[in-house]
């Protein structure tokens, strides 16, 4: 559904603009609701699920036996900390200002449409992953297979 890299402004309100390559779509597919987690596997780096997508990982994650501290602490960041955000009538959305500082998402951002998701990384967060290169012993039996 989302794909591509797009830099983004966030304002001094913490807002983004939606990129208009994604704003229809995000009414039509998404009912124009939109979900804001913490990434909990990447630091300078938050997700956005459309509302449905985010029901379906929300249900996983809650579903995990809360014994063990590993799924409390995925629980907390996915579920305890999502915000629900709508875009306004100029297509922006307020990121919850702790969330912003948590990733360290200042003026200069990445969104990355990942299929059902939206990455959202500090630039600084975003040229430091892509610069990095997989090396081979760093390759899955998956990606080995790719044809690339």
């Amino acid at each position: 559904m989302f794909q591509g890299e797009t830099a983004i402004t966030v304002d001094d309100k913490g807002r983004l603009a939606i990129p208009t390559a994604y704003r229809e779509l995000v009414v039509r597919e998404c009912g124009n609701c939109l979900v804001v987690a913490y990434n909990p596997f990447e630091a300078g780096c938050l997700w956005i699920f459309p509302q449905s997508e985010w029901e379906r990982v929300r249900d996983q994650v809650n579903a995990l036996p809360s014994v063990k501290a590993v799924h409390r602490d995925l629980q907390r960041k996915l579920v305890g900390a999502a915000a629900h955000v709508e875009p306004d009538s100029a297509s922006r959305i307020l990121l919850p200002a702790s969330q912003r500082a948590s990733a360290g998402i200042e003026k200069k951002a990445v969104l990355l449409g990942m299929d059902t998701k939206f990455e959202l990384w500090s630039e600084q967060a975003h040229l430091s992953r892509i610069r990095q290169t997989i090396g081979e012993d760093q390759i899955s039996d998956d990606m080995a297979e790719l044809r690339l």
